[in-house]
């Protein structure tokens, strides 16, 4: 299969190469968060020398990828102003069976939303606590070394020490406490947007998540996306090379820039990015750059002479 790169960063346009299945961290710093990314992807060489296989999968089966991150955010967000998901740089060919594929990601995803059929930048974000697979709150303040990551063994859930708002229900957190060690309950209470809005998240929380799936399989013919009922799409047939980016960013603000309040987010606070590697481009994207390169090159001698 093409070999994929994938990096890692603060913003979109500050990412370093991160080895994929080797448990070595990308370290993310700013103003607004840090903390660490590792990315675990089942049968993927990457272009960074990482191995095929990693014993992550071993121990969570029935998953193909995981996007793993733990940190900080440094100013205080609520659970509702912290989303997630992906947003594009420039607009794509939608396949055929694409609605199929919205439908089970509404299914397994309640919360989101998106716009990928956009003409400028498509996007699909879901708030944060309420779209991990798996998510894990720990008090700690700041300067205390947080817990070991990737952790030893996959994540295990727990919003038990999550924080309420002063204004937030006295029931709050009793109903908190009944959250641990349940996926599933803790997505459907942050279903809401009101609980979300109770919540908050600051310096002295350690945050860790893994968003981790089965639907996209990769193997050395190519990448698969399989959904439920025998539909099965071959990605490399319509993706173009643009980055695959996976954001962690704060809701845009009414009447915030967005272009008259079109685009949700705001600031990003880390980015994990999946693209191929140089020479493992699409033809067609290839042979655009080289248009592009020869025009930039005939346009520099045209400014000599």
């Amino acid at each position: 299969m093409p070999h994929l790169r994938v990096l890692a960063g603060p913003t979109e346009h500050e990412l370093v190469p991160l080895r994929v299945n080797s448990g070595v961290p990308v370290r993310i710093a700013s103003d607004a968060f840090e903390g660490a990314v590792a990315v675990f992807i089942k049968g993927l060489a990457d272009a960074e020398g990482g191995r095929e296989d990693s014993d992550y999968f071993r121990k969570r089966s029935g998953v193909t990828w995981s996007i793993q991150v733990q940190g900080r955010f440094l100013r205080e967000y609520s659970a509702d102003e912290l989303l997630f998901g992906n947003v594009f740089e420039r607009p794509f060919k939608l396949p055929w069976g694409f609605g199929a594929a919205l439908k089970f990601m509404n299914f397994i995803d309640p919360t989101l939303e998106h716009d990928l059929a956009s003409r400028s930048k498509p996007w699909a974000l879901s708030p944060l606590v309420a779209t991990m697979p798996y998510f894990r709150q720990q008090r700690a303040p700041r300067g205390a070394p947080p817990p070991p990551f990737p952790p030893a063994e996959p994540l295990s859930d727990d919003a038990t020490q999550l924080r309420t708002t002063p204004s937030a229900p006295a029931p709050a957190n009793p109903a908190l406490a009944k959250l641990k060690a349940s996926p599933a309950k803790r997505r459907s209470y942050f279903a809401n947007a009101l609980r979300r809005q109770e919540v908050v998240f600051g310096p002295e929380d350690v945050v860790t998540t893994d968003f981790c799936y089965d639907f996209l399989q990769f193997s050395h013919s190519g990448i698969a996306l399989r959904l439920p009922g025998g539909i099965t799409i071959d990605v490399m047939k319509y993706w173009d090379g643009q980055p695959v980016r996976f954001v962690c960013c704060d809701r845009a603000r009414r009447g915030a820039g967005g272009g008259g309040g079109e685009r949700p987010w705001g600031r990003v606070l880390w980015c994990v990015v999946i693209e191929p590697a140089e020479g493992d481009m699409p033809v067609q994207v290839q042979e655009k750059e080289k248009e592009k390169a020869e025009e930039e090159e005939r346009g520099s001698g045209s400014d000599v002479d």
